[in-house]
This record gives structure tokens, C-alpha cells and sequence, in this order.
């Protein structure tokens, strides 16, 4: 499958998807993604002998802070402390337009997340699914032309999908 068919199938499972089988598949997703894309850039920074959180000159402490609880809190959180979660991240960024690219992954995931919880727009979920499979290209590199060849990718597609047509 390539990038774009695998992009049209998912506005499609989302589009045609109830609303229940939405908020799980958010959640769920947004979970997901804020633990594997984080852990990913801590295994990294590990493996280069880094000390210290991935990206911890991208966000200042309180924004770690509000992240940390944001993703504790993911799955009890309601759409104003996720907001007030966000607004301290976003006025902890250290980063000028160099971040980890995990962390960006996240905090994407995170703002579509709670955009959907505010605004219940479908796109916001489309984006979030999106998200989910950038942070595992992040991992695994697909290729364009073939962009589930690889399994991991595979995977994450299949998720996606059996999340959606629950």
C-alpha cells in the first residue's frame, strides 16, 4: 500500500466510524503514542550515554512536568486539564524549531487529542492516527511506495484498523 492509499483508508475508517469506537480509538491512540514516541527518544539519548530525559533541552521543568502528568493522567484527564496541561507545555519550549522529533510526535498527538475532546471534529482523530504511524516510521523508516511492508508498520495499520471497525 502506498503513503497516500494508507492516508484515504484511514479518513475513511474514520469517517465511517461511531462515536464510541472514536473516543477508544483516541484514547487508546494518544496513549500509545505518548508512551512509545518519549520512550523511543529516552531509549536513544540512553544509548548515545545521555543523561537525563530525551529532548530536556526542549522543554523547561514545568514543561516536563505538565507533560509527565498529562501522560499519567491521559486516560482520567478531562479536556481542561489537558488544555492547562498543554498551555504549560507551550510556554515551557525552550526549543527554537530544533526539537526531538519525538517529542513532537507527542505533543501533536496530545493537542489532536484534546482538540477532538473539545471540538469533536473527526479530522482531529484522522491526524492523530496519522501521528500514531509517524512515530512508528520514526522507529522503522517505511518507504513511500510500499509503507506497510515493514511489520512494525503493519501492525500499527491493523490496530488502527481493528479500533476504528470495533
Amino acid at each position: 500500500m502506498r503513503y497516500h492509499e494508507c492516508e484515504a483508508a484511514i479518513r475513511a475508517l474514520v469517517d465511517a466510524a461511531d462515536t464510541d469506537d472514536l473516543h477508544a480509538f483516541g484514547q487508546a491512540t494518544v496513549t500509545r503514542v505518548l508512551a512509545s514516541g518519549l520512550a523511543d527518544e529516552a531509549d536513544e539519548a540512553d544509548e548515545a550515554g545521555e543523561a537525563g530525559e530525551a529532548g530536556e533541552d526542549d522543554l523547561d521543568e514545568d514543561g516536563w512536568a505538565a507533560l509527565t502528568a498529562a501522560r499519567e493522567n491521559i486516560a482520567t484527564a478531562d479536556v481542561t486539564e489537558l488544555r492547562g496541561h498543554l498551555d504549560r507545555i507551550d510556554e515551557g519550549i525552550l526549543a527554537d524549531g530544533d526539537m526531538d522529533p519525538g517529542l513532537v510526535v507527542a505533543l501533536s498527538a496530545l493537542e489532536h487529542w484534546t482538540s477532538y475532546l473539545e471540538e469533536h471534529r473527526r479530522g482531529e482523530l484522522y491526524e492523530l492516527a496519522i501521528r500514531s504511524l509517524e512515530e512508528v516510521d520514526h522507529r522503522v523508516s517505511a518507504a513511500l511506495d510500499d509503507f506497510l511492508a515493514e511489520p512494525e508498520m503493519a501492525a500499527e495499520y491493523a490496530r488502527i484498523t481493528r479500533s476504528l471497525t470495533a
